[in-house]
């Protein structure tokens, strides 16, 4: 118990964004993708997810973290599916954000975050744990995440505090859920070996800080004081992913987050991050989220859902 108390004690916690949404119309998004983990709250109709299509039912909750691509249906019944691309593009069809007024149709509200351990590493995702559904013991996700929603739309002074303070305690309490639940076991008692290593640490905290340099394996290897052979092992055996793969998610979160907090030019967000060369950063920045760089930035800039 003590080192999952010093896990949580790691976390960075920041909050995203949160709405409550309508569903207009059925829908499949078959390659959805996000850097922020997110919990929804299904309080009317369902959802689905997966390649088996796990229903989520009113009252119950998906959590998707981090990362992960998702195929995912919004609404019952028969639904349209699409690229992800094609939904930003048309999602005025699909879903509204409400505030106060649910009106007929399905709904949904959600909170998505950021968890990073040491500031450096995305938590959820370094568990590599797929999406689920919490269906029991949830009576207090329920009351955090609508609490977060009816924050976010009021003007009460201190709103700010207020939201930080509730997602921090959504997060330890999905922490807890997951715990108590015996949930990926393993995949727990191995961050709370490799969050022990120093020399991991000192690892992610370069790479965060460098993110637009060289952060080749032999750079590496000189930070974590081994062998340029032995980095991408090591690095492999305590987070099951290799260091370039990570270093790739790490650009393109910091290039999420430039698009939707700058004004800067594709180009120069792609050097800031590390790529020379903006026709593979685009390439690469497509496959990775399912749309194009400059459509996420005027996707960031309309109302989020």
């Amino acid at each position: 118990m003590e080192d999952y108390n010093k896990i949580i004690e790691s976390l960075g916690v920041r909050f995203i964004k949160a709405k409550n949404i309508n569903i207009l119309k059925p829908v499949t998004v078959e390659n959805n993708y996000d850097i922020e983990n997110t919990l929804i709250l299904v309080t009317k109709g369902s959802l689905k997810f997966g390649k088996e299509k796990e229903q989520v039912n009113a009252g119950e909750i998906l959590f998707i973290p981090g990362g992960r691509l998702l195929s995912i249906t919004y609404g019952s019944g028969k639904s349209e599916s699409l690229s992800k691309d094609d939904f930003l593009s048309n999602r005025e069809n699909y879903l509204r954000v409400y505030e106060t007024e649910q009106g007929d149709h399905e709904s949904y509200s959600y909170v998505s975050f950021e968890a990073k351990a040491f500031d450096s590493v995305n938590f959820f995702a370094s568990l590599d744990i797929p999406p689920f559904k919490i269906t029991s013991n949830h009576s207090k996700f329920v009351n955090l995440i609508s609490d977060i929603n009816s924050e976010i739309v009021s003007n009460a002074p201190g709103k700010g505090r207020v939201v930080k303070l509730l997602t921090e305690r959504l997060v330890v309490e999905l922490i807890r859920y997951i715990l108590k639940q015996g949930l990926f076991v393993e995949q727990f008692a191995t961050n709370s070996t490799y969050f022990k290593d120093p020399r991991l640490i000192d690892i992610f905290t370069f790479i965060k800080e460098n993110l637009g340099e060289d952060l080749s394996n032999k750079i590496l290897a000189n930070v974590a004081n081994v062998s340029e052979d032995y980095v991408g092992q090591y690095f492999k055996m305590l987070t099951g992913i290799n260091p370039q793969d990570y270093i790739e998610y790490q650009r393109m979160e910091m290039a999420v987050n430039l698009l939707r907090t700058s004004k800067k030019s594709i180009r120069e967000i792609g050097k800031d991050v590390g790529y020379k060369d903006t026709a593979y950063f685009c390439r690469r920045f497509k496959m990775m989220f399912g749309i194009p760089a400059g459509k996420m930035r005027r996707r960031e800039s309309l109302m989020n859902l």
